[in-house]
């Protein structure tokens, strides 16, 4: 009966050992899991507000602030890779109009979360005119409301949603494209640079 009872409890230590033992595993996979981070609002700038400042590094490893621009129009857009497909198109669009932006007194700068490695490579390639923007912490692009959750295939992620801010030469939005679609949209640009 000794042997019984001892054997019972070695096997209730056993099975406790066990639960213990799953119980800290699955604990210690909790710990090392990332936490769920919800998205941060989403801040939302409104035709007429003051556009946010900001100071990121450009396609030539310098600095390119919104204060570089001062007193003038600025066609700020922000797309979410460098040469892909619909960035591309994008810029090259713009490229093309650049002459008549800068003859009725605006530039052109490009922003993404994209390296100045990666920008200098875009910009060669495409021989594009105009600066770009590269936001790897994405503080500009979070500024700007631009930085979202987006979902693919029901999968949500956080990227870059295509916009595109006029800035008056009061350093205030004049005209905001959200969720652009490409075709069409540079010429838009240069119609509401005309009008302002």
């Amino acid at each position: 009966m000794v042997e019984g009872k001892a054997g019972k409890a070695a096997a209730g230590r056993a099975t406790t050992a066990t639960s213990e033992t799953a119980a800290g595993k699955a604990k210690r996979a909790e710990a090392k899991a990332p936490a769920a981070v919800a998205p941060a609002a989403v801040v939302t700038l409104a035709e007429g507000d003051p556009a946010p400042a900001f100071a990121v590094p450009d396609d030539k490893g310098g600095t390119v602030s919104l204060a570089s621009f001062k007193g003038k129009k600025l066609v700020l857009y922000f797309y979410p890779k460098d040469d892909t497909s619909g960035c591309t198109k994008e810029a090259i669009d713009l490229e093309a109009l650049r002459p008549e932006l800068e003859a009725k007194g605006a530039a052109i700068l490009g922003a993404s979360p994209d390296s100045v490695a990666s920008h200098a490579k875009f910009k060669a390639k495409h021989d594009l005119g105009f600066a770009l923007a590269s936001d790897e912490a994405k503080a500009m692009l979070a500024a700007y409301g631009v930085w979202v959750e987006k979902s693919m295939y029901g999968r949500k992620y956080m990227g870059v949603e295509r916009t595109t801010f006029l800035i008056g030469p009061d350093g205030r939005i004049a005209k905001i494209w959200r969720k652009v679609k490409v075709p069409g949209h540079a010429a838009a640009v240069l119609a509401a640079v005309e009008a302002l």
